[in-house]
């Protein structure tokens, strides 16, 4: 039985690029490793930010949207994304950068049992700092050229929200199928571990009943988790269709091969493989800093290229 030793990424959707990357590289102080497009939809960017090359476990995704309209909150939806930080003395760093930069967050507090730190970007993305306690992401690659100094660094991504109806459908494909460990449950709230004890791959389910949210920017699309290669990535194809579950078969993103399935309560998850990685099309030097395209777009930069606007830097 193979183990899903954590997040992966995380995708979400922004309605301005440029001012998606101003926060996200100059605010938070993450590197941005990769300026792509929906490989679906090639008249979208596809930005990836993360550590100093990207590694899985670390990428924060955005699709740019410009015609996005408000995100209307409600359940059956990816709600919080953690991120890992040090230390308490990180927190108090963040809250007075976050009130230097006119960030919306809230108090010092906890969340999922960890001292914590709620935020939002300026989309209204809901997400949270949460002191790590020595486990960042174990790969984590410090980023020298981040304006965060190292000991306040973003060290990856920590406990994932989800919002639904039906906690016990999703608790269920988390253990069941994929093999999590429910640590704790309450009535309304039941948190899960890929790995037990380490937070870089948690998932806080909470319960709510009432209208499903209705996306828009700020929003979240979907949640990606790590396999390690093909083989990994076949045997889960095979388990989430035995559970039953619709798939999309596996798809090669050219910088890691995945899959798609919905869970129950509509929640949208990605396997997706740790390779071969952002470095396959860049030199670590350089990555992020202009316009990559998989082998089978290249032939339409031009076209893709004279179509999207210009991120200001």
């Amino acid at each position: 039985m193979y183990k899903i030793p954590g997040h992966h990424h995380i995708s979400m959707i922004t309605k301005n690029a440029s001012q998606n990357n101003h926060f996200y590289r100059n605010v938070l102080g993450l590197r941005r490793v990769k300026v792509t497009v929906n490989q679906d939809d090639p008249s979208m960017y596809h930005l990836f930010y993360g550590d100093k090359t990207g590694s899985p476990g670390t990428e924060l995704s955005f699709f740019e949207i410009p015609p996005a309209g408000k995100t209307y909150r409600g359940t059956n939806a990816i709600t919080r994304i953690g991120l890992l930080v040090p230390s308490v003395e990180s927190l108090h760093y963040w809250k007075s950068r976050f009130g230097e930069y006119g960030v919306h967050h809230g108090e010092i507090t906890s969340y999922a049992n960890h001292p914590a730190l709620k935020f939002e970007d300026p989309e209204g993305l809901r997400l949270v700092l949460l002191v790590s306690d020595g486990e960042k992401v174990k790969h984590w690659e410090t980023w020298e050229k981040s304006e965060v100094p190292v000991e306040h660094q973003i060290q990856g991504m920590g406990s994932v929200e989800m919002t639904v109806r039906r906690l016990d459908k999703l608790a269920s494909t988390l253990t069941d199928m994929f093999g999590y460990t429910e640590i704790s449950r309450t009535e309304d709230e039941a948190i899960f571990q890929s790995i037990k004890e380490e937070v870089f791959g948690e998932i806080v389910v909470k319960y709510l009943d009432g209208p499903s949210e209705k996306p828009g920017r700020g929003s979240i699309h979907h949640l990606a988790i790590r396999v390690k290669n093909d083989a990994e990535l076949a045997f889960w194809e095979e388990k989430v269709r035995t559970r039953g579950f619709q798939s999309s078969g596996v798809v090669d993103r050219f910088y890691f091969k995945s899959l798609y399935f919905r869970e129950s309560n509509g929640i949208l998850f990605e396997i997706a493989t740790d390779g071969p990685g952002f470095t396959i099309d860049g030199d670590i030097e350089t990555l992020g800093e202009k316009l990559d395209l998989p082998p089978f777009l290249e032939d339409r930069r031009i076209e893709i290229e004279e179509n999207l606007k210009p991120i200001e830097e």
